[in-house]
């Protein structure tokens, strides 16, 4: 995991930086593990990958049932096949009080 991390582009470290903080805030005891090879918070039965592409990150294992309504809000962010693309640039407008309720919710809260 540590790997990951490290190799993780420093333009897009900040981002990761703060979603790992997110995350840890509103599940403190959420388990990383490398999955599919990359970060993935587990939490009981729900898990959400995280991995860090050229654009910035993505998001895989939420449910459209379980966002917090951030879905409904940036749909623009949402790829193909339940991915939400984040860049950087897009997440200077997002606020850590919705980025957090998503992490939440996506995790089973």
């Amino acid at each position: 995991m540590q790997a990951y991390v490290n190799a993780i582009d420093p333009a897009r470290q900040p981002l990761f930086d703060r979603v790992r903080r997110l995350v840890l805030e509103v599940h403190p005891t959420a388990e990383v593990v490398l999955s599919y090879k990359m970060p993935t918070y587990v939490v009981g039965r729900h898990r959400l990958y995280v991995g860090v592409w050229r654009h910035g990150l993505s998001f895989y294992g939420w449910t459209a049932e379980r966002t917090a309504g951030f879905v409904a809000r940036h749909p623009d962010l949402v790829g193909s096949k339940g991915t939400l693309k984040l860049t950087p640039a897009d997440a200077e407008d997002i606020d850590d009080d919705e980025l957090r309720a998503f992490l939440a919710a996506a995790l089973g809260d």
